[in-house]
């Protein structure tokens, strides 16, 4: 896939729900939850197709990162927003190196 730009946040995941991303993916400690069925995702169970950071218009502190992420295993595509960074104290760290890694 190749890298789009966006100006903001919205216009990003409207434009990746239509390209099939339509899973919202939650951070938990050491997986990625799909809240509808509770569905877990390990680390090594996904991918990172895109990462795109968003700065707010009036803070840049008030930034969020959005993760186009896949699963060729279970043939899932979704996205996961995240809005403090992956540094959590609740956050493993084999998750905050995948997401870091992208």
């Amino acid at each position: 896939m190749e890298k789009k730009t966006y100006g903001t946040l919205a216009e990003a995941i409207n434009d990746l729900t239509r390209e099939g991303y339509s899973i919202n993916f939650n951070l938990k400690e050491d997986c990625l939850e799909y809240a509808d069925d509770k569905m877990q995702l390990k680390p090594e169970e996904f991918e990172i197709d895109q990462i795109y950071r968003f700065e707010g218009m009036t803070d840049p502190a008030d930034s969020n990162i959005l993760y186009a992420i896949s699963s060729h295993n279970h043939q899932i595509k979704g996205l996961l927003v995240n809005a403090y960074g992956v540094y959590s104290d609740t956050t493993s760290a084999k998750m905050v190196e995948k997401l870091e890694k992208g």
